[in-house]
């Protein structure tokens, strides 16, 4: 077994109640022992000469990318067989089972073979398709959050708060990149940004921890896919915050890609009135494309 850092106990412990509820415990332990394989995994990889692949949804692939996925999986299996599995880039395992774990092994892939350090890795535990825990793991920065539904979100082992932004004039908006905003899109976000105190670019899942932290108000993306987004949500709710699709409806396996998530409830409304407002007098529908 390659995986050393997980102990014989932690192996051995279940997962899940006699009911099948999760036990949030023990799944947000498994989620800390993930955040260190794949960091060590990561690290070894990241800043070296290393191969980059181009997929046929032309976002880049690496050797790292497919060993982290691949180690995680692995220690999922062996500490719960009968839980499902939906992976970036080696699909899904028992995707219909009530428990599936969601795993983005490197979040930010371009930042990561480009020697940026705000590349992170994505893992969700989704009870009956809901997500009930969320990491986000920042392996250059030594940062992760770790959100569950029973809890408040916490910053490595600390508790973290969104801050209490209520008004756009007074909000830090971000997004990774403008590229994918076209359309409708890129009006909506253009006029969000607009009514924002500051915009800034960059970050992929590093924005959304900021955000948790209270570093940033408003983070808005399109063309974003379930591992991008759903490890997000309960860290973004746990700390206070919201995150919904751009129609507010919460997000799931078969979202659309677009995503809001703010500090406060009265900051979530009002972006998405701002991009609801300009979709909604769109004749052309918004583009989704793939980050």
């Amino acid at each position: 077994m390659t995986h050393t850092l997980v102990d014989d106990r932690q192996m051995r412990a279940p997962l899940a109640h006699a009911d099948g509820a999760p036990d949030l415990d023990a799944c947000a332990a498994l989620a800390a022992t993930l955040a260190s394989v794949a960091r060590r995994i990561a690290m070894r990889h990241f800043r070296t000469p290393i191969a980059v692949e181009t997929k046929t949804d032309l976002s880049p692939v690496t050797l790292a990318d497919r060993s982290i996925e691949a180690e995680l999986k692995a220690i999922i299996e062996a500490r719960a067989p009968d839980h499902g599995i939906f992976g970036e880039e080696h699909g899904a395992a028992r995707d219909g089972a009530p428990l599936v774990w969601v795993i983005d092994p490197i979040d930010g892939t371009k930042s990561f073979v480009s020697g940026l350090p705000l590349f992170g890795t994505l893992v969700a535990l989704l009870d009956g398709g809901a997500p009930v825990l969320g990491m986000i793991d920042m392996p250059a920065l030594s940062e992760t959050w770790i959100g569950r539904a029973d809890a408040p979100t916490t910053l490595n082992g600390r508790p973290c708060r969104t801050r209490d932004c209520r008004e756009l004039r007074d909000a830090v908006l971000y997004t990774t990149s403008p590229e994918p905003f076209h359309g409708p899109d890129a009006t909506a976000f253009a006029a969000l940004g607009a009514t924002a105190r500051m915009t800034r670019f960059g970050g992929d899942c590093y924005s959304y921890g900021l955000l948790a932290a209270g570093h940033v108000d408003l983070v808005c993306e399109v063309g974003l896919q379930p591992y991008d987004h759903l490890p997000l949500v309960p860290v973004i709710q746990g700390a206070g915050g919201v995150i919904t699709d751009w129609n507010g409806a919460p997000l799931t396996m078969r979202s659309d890609g677009r995503v809001m998530a703010a500090a406060t409830p009265d900051l979530h409304a009002k972006a998405l009135a701002i991009v609801r407002n300009v979709l909604n007098h769109s004749d052309q529908p918004g583009a989704i494309p793939h980050r």
